[in-house]
């Protein structure tokens, strides 16, 4: 397993970010302790979650499995970096939603005790919350910190504007701010790239990319056939609208030997910008289909051939000024 630094933070993770978004209600509590426990045998460091993921099985469960695995024992919480999200509503009531600081500080008290922890290593801002000044956010998250409950401050779902914005109110206050970004960015979902890539870079915030595989379009869907969600009426239509350059890719992929969801993993390893994909198996070989990514290199003519079907940004304001 590859190491990196969190954007500018010292904090080391690997290369790819176990998602675990299924646990709990779409995988069960036995298999996802087993996925995990699989993960961080093959070096996997990096755990992402979220307070109101569950669903079907109650908003708050995926975090109880959690800890449950922690409560296994054999040093699996000293050895995770785990990260969890604040923003989504835990309740109907008017301020159990967003960034206030009431919300933030309350909302962490649930994660941790949900997840049987300490401290959480990387909190972070699942949305934006527009009427919320930074200075109240900031004011929140640096109780946490002073507490030694939450460690570093991420977003999700930022516009660049706002990661600067967000990082320029931190440093006078001398925070350390946002240290990650999750954004929406795999080969079909490129628009990051015109502003949060470059202002990310700029500002030292490491990118988590979710949905790194357009929700399974880059993983072999014509290919596979029919079956499973990937063929559900509105994915029908994905594929349908994309088919033209899903063809051409699925194509280079059997040119080059590899699984197209491994190349589209490995596309994204290659971005500069980016610290790890976020990777959400539903079952253990999902799991090792991920890992096997980790072991691909593409050259420049690979690469070439990748933004040739599907084409990219360059950073603004060079993408549409002269």
């Amino acid at each position: 397993m590859e190491y990196t630094h969190l954007g500018r933070s010292g904090l080391r993770v690997s290369r790819l970010c176990l998602g675990t978004m299924n646990f709990g209600w779409k995988t069960e509590e036995a298999d996802s302790h087993a996925v995990m426990d699989r993960a961080l045998a093959e070096g996997v460091n990096f755990f992402d979650t979220a307070n109101v993921y569950g669903f079907d099985a109650g908003k708050g469960r995926t975090e109880e499995v959690l800890g449950s695995w922690f409560a296994q024992g054999g040093d699996r919480r000293e050895k995770t970096v785990l990260a969890t999200k604040v923003y989504g509503g835990m309740s109907d009531w008017p301020n159990d939603t967003f960034l206030s600081a009431r919300n933030i500080v309350r909302a962490c008290e649930g994660s941790l005790r949900r997840m049987g922890t300490d401290w959480i290593d990387l909190y972070q801002f699942h949305h934006v919350d527009l009427e919320t000044p930074w200075d109240e956010i900031w004011q929140a998250c640096e109780t946490l910190v002073a507490q030694g409950k939450v460690l570093y401050v991420g977003s999700s779902n930022h516009a660049a504007w706002q990661i600067v914005e967000a990082n320029a109110v931190a440093a006078r206050r001398s925070f350390t701010g946002l240290v990650s970004e999750q954004s929406h960015y795999n080969l079909l979902t490129r628009h990051v790239e015109l502003e949060v890539l470059p202002a990310a870079q700029h500002s030292g915030v490491g990118i988590l990319p979710w949905s790194p595989l357009a929700g399974g379009l880059l993983a072999g869907v014509l290919a596979k056939g029919e079956g499973g969600r990937r063929h559900e009426e509105r994915q029908q239509k994905r594929v349908e609208q994309h088919r033209p350059a899903l063809e051409a890719y699925e194509k280079l992929c059997r040119d080059l030997g590899h699984a197209p969801a491994d190349v589209g993993l490995a596309w994204l390893l290659h971005q500069p910008a980016v610290t790890a994909p976020i990777v959400g198996p539903r079952t253990m070989e999902q799991l090792e289909g991920a890992l096997t990514a980790l072991t691909v290199d593409l050259d420049d003519a690979a690469l070439t051939r990748l933004d040739e079907i599907f084409p990219g940004y360059r950073a603004a304001p060079m993408e549409y000024a002269w």
